[in-house]
C-alpha cells in the first residue's frame, strides 16, 4: 500500500534529521524516535485542519503551500526539545503547529518580496493568484498562528511577537541593504539570524517551555536554533547554484537572477575588489542577467553560475556554514547527554551535508 503524503514526508524528514535506527541503537532510544514520529503525525493532521477556512478562496490559497510539501523541520525541533521535559503534551503540539504555520505564512510574503516563481517545486502563490492574494493569504495564516499562540497564554504571545518582529526587521534590512558604513557580509549574516534563525530558535524554545523542561535549558536551545538556522540558510545559498532541478525544485541561480543577496555572491564581490578573475566573473554574471528576460535566460548565465559554484566563494560559504553548525553544537553543552542532544547534534551535521 502506498503511504499517504504526510507519512511519506514524515519518514523522509525523520531520516534527514538522523532519527532512524542508525542513530539510535537501544530500544529506549528507538522508542524516543518513535514518539517523535508519532507526534509529528499528529501535528501534520492538525495542520491540515488549521489551514482550512470557511471562505472558499482562502481555503484553496492557504492550503496551497502546505499541500506542496515541506520538511517540517520546525515542528520536529519542537517535539525533540520537548523530550527534555514531559514530551509532546497538548501545549507542545499546539506550539509546534503555530510555529509551522508562522513559517508557512512567511513563505507567501517572502516569495512576493523576492519575486520568486517557484516554491516547493510548484509555481509560487503570487505566480498563480497575484501579489495581493499571496500577501493576504500570508496574513490569514499569521492570524491563524496567533490564535493558536493565544491559547497558550501571555508568555507564548510575547515570544511569538518578539520573533515576528525579528522576521519583519530581517526582511526590511534585506530589502534596504547594508548602510554605507556597514560590512555587507556582517549585515547579511544578521539578516539570516533574524529571518531564519529566530524562527528555528522559537521552534526549539517552545518545546522546552511547554513541556515543563528545566528553565536552564532554554538559552542553550535558543542559541542552537539561531545558529543552526544561519547554517541552514548558508547551505541554501549554495543549493541555489545547483543545476539539479529535480532535487532543488528551481533552476540554478534563481536567487541570483532575482537580485536576492547570497553569501557566495557577496564573497565573489569582495574578491573582485583585488582579483581580476573574480571581477571578470562578476561582469559575466551581471551581463548575462541583463541580457535575460523572464522567458529567455541568456545561454552564458548557466555557465557563469557553474563557475561560481566551483569557485572559492562557494567553498568559503560552505566553510562558514560548517562554522555556524559547529557553534550550534557547542551551544548544546549544558544539555544532558542522551537522545535529544544526540539528535540535535546530528541535525546540525545533516544540515551542512546537503549541498544540492
Amino acid at each position: 500500500m502506498t503511504p499517504s503524503p504526510s507519512i511519506a514526508r514524515r519518514k523522509t524528514l525523520g531520516a534527514s534529521l538522523g532519527l532512524g535506527e542508525k542513530l539510535f541503537a537501544s530500544s529506549e532510544e528507538r522508542q524516543f524516535a518513535a514518539d517523535i514520529e508519532a507526534g509529528l503525525e499528529i501535528v501534520e493532521q492538525r495542520l491540515v485542519e488549521q489551514v482550512r477556512f470557511a471562505d472558499e478562496i482562502a481555503d484553496v490559497t492557504s492550503r496551497y503551500l502546505l499541500d506542496a510539501g515541506g520538511k517540517r523541520v520546525r515542528p520536529v525541533l519542537t517535539l525533540l526539545t520537548a523530550q527534555l521535559g514531559d514530551g509532546a503534551n497538548d501545549a507542545v503540539l499546539t506550539a509546534a503547529q503555530a510555529v509551522e504555520i508562522t513559517h508557512l505564512a512567511s513563505l507567501y510574503h517572502d516569495d512576493v518580496m523576492d519575486e520568486a516563481e517557484v516554491r516547493r517545486g510548484v509555481p509560487s502563490a503570487q505566480t498563480v493568484w497575484g501579489n495581493s492574494v499571496a500577501i493576504l493569504t500570508g496574513d490569514l495564516l499569521f492570524a491563524r498562528a496567533s490564535k493558536l499562540v493565544a491559547s497558550l497564554g501571555e508568555a507564548a504571545i510575547a515570544i511569538q511577537a518578539d520573533t515576528f518582529e525579528r522576521l519583519c526587521l530581517g526582511q526590511l534590512h534585506e530589502t534596504i541593504g547594508p548602510r554605507a558604513d556597514e560590512d555587507p557580509i556582517e549585515h547579511y549574516i544578521q539578516v539570516l539570524s533574524d529571518k531564519t534563525g529566530s524562527l528555528i530558535a522559537l521552534a526549539g524554545l517552545v518545546g522546552v517551555q511547554f513541556s515543563g523542561a528545566p528553565e536552564e535549558y532554554r538559552e542553550p536551545v535558543r542559541l542552537f536554533g539561531e545558529r543552526v538556522g544561519v547554517a541552514f540558510q548558508l547551505v541554501d545559498d549554495v543549493i541555489d547554484l545547483s543545476d539539479k532541478i529535480e532535487q532543488t525544485g528551481k533552476a540554478a541561480g534563481t536567487d541570483l537572477r532575482a537580485g536576492v543577496p547570497t553569501l557566495p555572491v557577496l564573497y565573489l564581490h569582495r574578491q573582485a575588489e583585488t582579483d581580476p578573475v573574480a571581477a571578470a566573473l562578476v561582469a559575466r554574471i551581471d551581463a548575462a542577467i541583463e541580457r535575460s528576460t523572464d522567458d529567455d535566460v541568456d545561454p552564458d548565465f548557466a555557465a557563469a553560475v557553474a563557475e561560481l559554484r566551483g569557485s572559492s566563494a562557494t567553498s568559503d560559504t560552505l566553510a562558514e556554514a560548517n562554522r555556524w553548525a559547529d557553534r550550534a553544537v557547542e551551544a548544546l553543552g549544558p544539555l544532558p547527554d542522551g537522545p535529544v542532544k544526540k539528535a540535535l547534534t546530528r541535525f546540525a551535521q545533516a544540515i551542512v551535508e546537503r549541498s544540492g
